[in-house]
């Protein structure tokens, strides 16, 4: 599997980003904005996540999604460290992520991968999405925010690993 960031002719993998986000007009408005990154395997886009820019020493990670065939074979976590790395080589201090409340096997993920739980935002899906999210039978409310500092070399690769 390959990790490159999307060139600006190539379309964005809508498809694969809406796994993780289901407001085609969110995800438009975000893809726009950051720097979309592709998995590829055999020149087929398996796995995406998009780098946002908060604020000059800060970007968010805000979507990480891999194709339903894919999944369970590590490669969200591949992805989330390679958004580790790429965000340490464009020279950010501090990287953060949101999901959902309902989102256990993220919130597993992140923190995993060296993410802390830092806040969250109540009922923030209930007033972003017209349509009310479940996902393993909860209804996604909240936003869970998780933060990671990007330190030198070693305090990344053991966030990694």
């Amino acid at each position: 599997m390959k990790i490159r960031q999307l060139q600006a002719n190539e379309p964005y993998p809508m498809k694969l980003l809406l796994l993780a986000d289901p407001s085609q007009e969110l995800v438009e408005n975000y893809v726009r904005q950051g720097d979309c990154y592709v998995a590829e395997e055999h020149h087929e886009i398996i796995g995406v996540y998009v780098l946002l820019c908060l604020k000059p020493e800060t970007v968010e990670l805000v979507n990480v999604a891999v194709a339903e065939e894919k999944q369970g074979r590590g490669l969200g976590k591949r992805l989330v460290q390679h958004a580790l790395e790429a965000a340490k080589a464009l020279g950010y201090r501090t990287i953060e992520v949101g999901t959902g409340n309902s989102s256990i096997g993220q919130l597993a993920l992140y923190q995993k991968c060296g993410f802390r739980i830092t806040g969250f935002e109540p009922d923030f899906f209930v007033r972003n999405y017209a349509e009310e999210i479940y996902e393993n039978g909860i209804r996604c409310r909240d936003m869970i925010r998780l933060t990671q500092e990007i330190l030198g070399s070693e305090g990344l690769n053991s966030a990694l690993y």
